[in-house]
């Protein structure tokens, strides 16, 4: 495409939106945002993007619906300062999980994000992960969905002893993604059989498919949000003797308790991604945090040229 790349960082995690530019090789454009005594917005771009191929980052984290506030504005703005292109660049794609009407009267949140953004001005998006990959199918402009398996995948291969490893997804709706993490690692795979009584009740392990005995088990998600999930997981893999428990997942969310829940709980290592900003109370030193910058400065010079952006984590 012609025109120069200029990357915009909103305020959600300007540390990768940074390392992202150092990985380009260009700067981030200055810009200026206020928030008002009346929680008003402003932003303005300090630089001209007229004809400019613009990539704007900001990710989903607290507080999210002010951010993603901030995102329409900015992506507005930039429409109406003659930007050739916009892409929204989202590391976690903000109401990820609000994909589908499973009870009645609510809002599918995924696709009205998707047409937010559409109606503010994004020419396409770039994101990370997506809980549900078919909410590419919510956009009528161009989604290109990266996928972090490959760089987790080789931080686990040079950091952990995979020789008596075994691969467990938390719930058989994570089994299609273990799969991935299987097939790269070479490694056996388990899945935790979940059931529920009723609907007052939260789903119960009832059974393992797979054998952790005497294994070290490493449990495989998208994202880490409360944390119960994947620690009442770990909880069962040692009554059913597994000996040592490791976690991997990409998004890490950590809301609320998470982080004081994982301490006591049977887990020994975290291996989390940067598509969400760690604050200090978050951080503990058994989080270790794998960086996906250079993927998406390959994937923005990607789209920049017109070059294929899924082989990048073929």
């Amino acid at each position: 495409m012609s025109g120069e790349i200029k990357l915009i960082a909103g305020t959600s995690h300007p540390a990768l939106a940074a390392e992202i530019a150092a990985h380009l090789g260009v700067a981030l454009t200055e810009t200026e945002i206020i928030r008002f005594g009346n929680e008003n917005i402003l932003f303005q771009c300090k630089e001209n993007v007229r004809e400019s191929d613009v990539f704007v980052i900001q990710t989903s984290c607290p507080p999210v619906s002010d951010l993603l506030l901030e995102l329409l504005i900015v992506i507005d703005a930039l429409k109406h300062a003659s930007a050739r292109r916009i892409t929204a660049v989202l590391p976690y794609f903000p109401y990820a999980r609000s994909d589908k009407k499973d009870r009645p009267r609510i809002s599918i949140t995924a696709r009205l994000i998707a047409d937010l953004l559409e109606a503010a001005g994004a020419d396409r998006v770039l994101t990370m992960n997506l809980h549900s990959p078919q909410v590419q199918g919510f956009f009528r402009i161009p989604v290109d969905h990266l996928n972090a398996t490959p760089i987790v995948c080789n931080y686990l291969r040079e950091t952990s002893n995979l020789k008596h490893a075994v691969l467990v997804a938390s719930d058989v709706g994570e089994a299609k993604d273990l799969g991935e993490y299987a097939n790269r690692l070479k490694l056996p795979m388990a899945i935790i059989d979940k059931r529920r009584h009723d609907d007052s009740e939260s789903p119960v392990a009832v059974a393992l498919i797979g054998d952790v005995a005497g294994k070290a088990a490493l449990i495989i998600d998208d994202e880490i949000a409360s944390g119960g999930t994947m620690i009442e997981a770990a909880g069962f893999l040692r009554k059913n003797g597994a000996t040592h428990i490791e976690a991997a997942a990409v998004h890490p969310v950590l809301s609320g308790h998470a982080v004081e829940r994982l301490r006591d709980s049977p887990i020994e290592r975290l291996v989390v991604t940067n598509t969400i900003p760690l604050p200090e109370p978050k951080r503990d030193p058994r989080i270790e945090v794998v960086s996906v910058a250079e993927l998406f400065a390959d994937a923005i010079r990607a789209i920049h040229t017109g070059d294929s952006v899924s082989k990048l984590f073929a």
